[in-house]
């Protein structure tokens, strides 16, 4: 286990009917805000209301900014930079998802920065400051709520970059299992996808022999957001279920599974990202479409953590450790199919035959993100896995 320093500043409030405490918050952070949503989802639950309300009871001034895509996008960011530094505001209050929060972190860093804010995410620049980001989260996968990092797609470059920075950290974070209930199916299911994959990233690419910690940590992780998964799926409004999979979801990527971790990168999710970009998909659907194609190309490279994946999480044992370690590749694409996530290009209706300016887009982000091991042939065999 390598050395490391590790804080996490964001409070949790965590529980039934809370959405509304949220006020109390902010008005520690100034008076006035900037309040960014998506499309219309939040006003339909009743959300919005209850959140509205509340801060206009705290005397707190709102500067809306909605119309946040499920991929957020870069024109959309800089409107929304735009009115923080016409509005003066103090702080970015994010009602939303991980797109929402991804999209109002992005906002914070650009409104206290004369430049262009894409020059964080190209590596360019480095964040100096950023307005205050509070959350209250309404559909759980990317951990945003409780982690450092942002990721936004540039529309014009057809790139989706992601980068994380200490000034990401949300300061409030509003937890409330209620408001997950009439979250769509196929939403449910890419959900579990994303958190599944945000937990399971590091624990096969990481370099360390022994690290015991970690890994049953990961393994707990992934074991507990399928059975949530599926409970939710079958009904959405079990409180429990949606409780325990929100919870999970945040401790999947808040940085507790890869503190101390050696070498873990994200080599899937730097796939996704491009197939998000270029296609608009759901980051869920993405990821359930290039990680058992990964998962394939790359088991033996890592043999004994494959095995033991298939062992610990789907209590798979086979006469030896290839067999078993398939036998868990094949296990966990088969839950994907089984919640309706796509597994091939051809199950999301995807084109099938621009392999190679896919390949370009994710050998310029390997190179963004400092992933190494991926020429372009492995690229394009990887992703003709997935047709």
């Amino acid at each position: 286990m390598k050395d490391f320093e590790f804080c996490i500043p964001t409070k949790i409030v965590f529980g039934k009917n809370r959405v509304t405490e949220v006020a109390g918050h902010a008005k520690d952070y100034g008076s006035k805000l900037l309040l960014v949503y998506g499309m219309s989802s939040i006003k339909k639950t009743g959300v919005y209301d209850k959140v509205v309300t509340a801060l206009k009871k705290e005397g707190l001034k709102i500067i809306e900014h909605p119309g946040v895509k499920s991929n957020p996008v870069l024109s959309h960011v800089k409107k929304g930079i735009s009115l923080a530094k016409n509005e003066n505001v103090d702080m970015v209050l994010a009602v939303g998802g991980g797109s929402v929060i991804d999209e109002s972190k992005a906002i914070a860093a650009g409104a206290c920065y004369d430049g262009d804010v894409w020059d964080f995410f190209e590596d360019k620049e480095s964040i100096k400051e950023a307005l205050p980001v509070l959350t209250v989260l309404t559909i759980s996968a990317t951990a945003s709520e409780m982690n450092n990092v942002s990721v936004v797609t540039n529309e014009e470059k057809k790139q989706k970059f992601g980068f994380g920075d200490d000034h990401f950290y949300p300061r409030v974070s509003v937890l409330d299992p209620t408001v997950l209930y009439s979250i769509p199916a196929n939403y449910s299911a890419y959900s579990g996808v994303d958190a599944i994959i945000h937990a399971l990233e590091g624990y096969f690419t990481h370099e360390d022999r022994w690290l015991p910690i970690q890994d049953r940590y990961v393994e707990g992780i992934v074991r507990t957001l399928m059975e949530s998964t599926d409970i939710i799926l079958e009904k959405p409004d079990d409180y429990e279920g949606r409780a325990t999979f929100m919870w999970a979801a945040t401790l999947a990527f808040n940085g507790l599974g890869t503190t101390g971790v050696e070498g873990a990168s994200v080599p899937s999710h730097m796939f996704a990202h491009i197939l998000g970009a270029y296609y608009d998909i759901a980051h869920g659907a993405a990821l359930s479409i290039i990680v058992p194609a990964w998962m394939k190309y790359k088991y033996k490279e890592n043999l004994k953590q494959f095995v033991r994946f298939a062992e610990n999480v789907f209590d798979i044992k086979k006469s030896d450790d290839e067999e078993t370690a398939l036998a868990g590749i094949n296990a966990l694409e088969g839950w994907f199919k089984k919640i309706g996530a796509p597994v091939s290009f051809k199950d999301a209706g995807l084109p099938e035959d621009e392999l190679d300016t896919l390949a370009d887009s994710i050998i310029e982000l390997s190179e963004l993100w400092d992933i190494e091991g991926y020429p372009k042939p492995v690229i394009i065999d990887i992703l003709r896995l997935c047709l």
